[in-house]
């Protein structure tokens, strides 16, 4: 049933990854509870066509465009498309993100760390450069960034996505302030969520999962705590044990926190982490 009291009710929302996890989640409560119209972003036609069919009676207020958030040309692309269509959006959330394998920084190529780069932060600087004077004309306009835990104190062979994640905060929380008092922004920095984000494991997949079950939050208490947020326009989220670990220890022992972090990984003998401990 929708909420006419929040200030999302009614809005047209943009949601980047809208296509499975917290993505998906977040743009069915938008519609569901918000009575917004969302229009998803992603590249697979046949996940959104299942989304839009599992809509049911709801699938009139969703729509979605397929392409590659890391491109600029696809931005401007859209951007064009939003306007011949005369549609008018209030809301954009950068959701689309990769966490490549786990492994040391020597053994990724520059491909790896580019694309991480690409989907991780550029993407959201090309939705951002793109959509943000669309955005400021609405009359209650704002723009949510979902960066990471890991953008708070980095993890042992997480160096390309940890940095990723950290220029991703800088760039949100200096564009909060810049656009203070006409744009609402929200950083949101989730931990380790179940869902599919252990894909690019290789081998280790199963390995992945299991070790991060431990610590995980399921996806939909994690969209729980995130839609909260963003209805009370929430600056900064943190939200998962991991991450308030992350975010605390980050802060007051920069140092300590990831070595700490290291020993556990080390101490877990999980194949997962053997590439980057592994004395070559």
């Amino acid at each position: 049933m929708a909420n006419k009291i929040t200030w999302l009710y009614g809005k047209t929302v943009i949601v980047t990854g809208a296509s499975s996890g917290m993505g998906k989640d977040i743009a069915t409560r938008l519609i569901k509870e918000h009575s917004c119209t969302v229009i998803g972003v992603a590249r697979s036609e046949a996940k959104m066509k299942a989304f839009n069919e599992e809509l049911g009676e709801y699938a009139k207020q969703f729509t979605y465009k397929l392409f590659d958030v890391s491109i600029l040309e696809n931005w401007q692309d859209f951007a064009k498309w939003i306007e011949e269509n005369n549609i008018h959006p209030d809301i954009l959330i950068n959701n689309a993100g990769i966490l490549p394998k786990f492994d040391k920084f020597e053994n990724y190529s520059i491909e790896d760390i580019r694309k991480a780069m690409d989907i991780n932060f550029f993407s959201n600087v090309y939705s951002m450069k793109v959509m943000m004077p669309i955005i400021l004309k609405s009359s209650d306009p704002g723009i949510v960034n979902v960066a990471s835990s890991a953008a708070f104190a980095s993890l042992a062979g997480t160096s390309v996505y940890s940095a990723s994640k950290a220029a991703l905060k800088g760039l949100t929380e200096a564009v909060r302030e810049e656009t203070r008092g006409r744009c609402y922004v929200g950083l949101v920095c989730p931990g380790f969520t179940k869902t599919d984000i252990f894909r690019n494991q290789g081998d280790d997949t199963a390995s992945a999962n299991k070790a991060f079950d431990l610590v995980s939050t399921p996806c939909a208490k994690m969209v729980d705590m995130i839609m909260h947020g963003i209805i009370h326009r929430k600056s900064r989220m943190a939200y998962g044990f991991d991450s308030k670990y992350m975010d605390i220890g980050g802060r007051m022992a920069p140092v300590g926190c990831s070595k700490i972090s290291s020993t556990v990984m080390k101490k877990s003998k999980l194949p997962l982490f053997d590439d980057v401990f592994k004395v070559q």
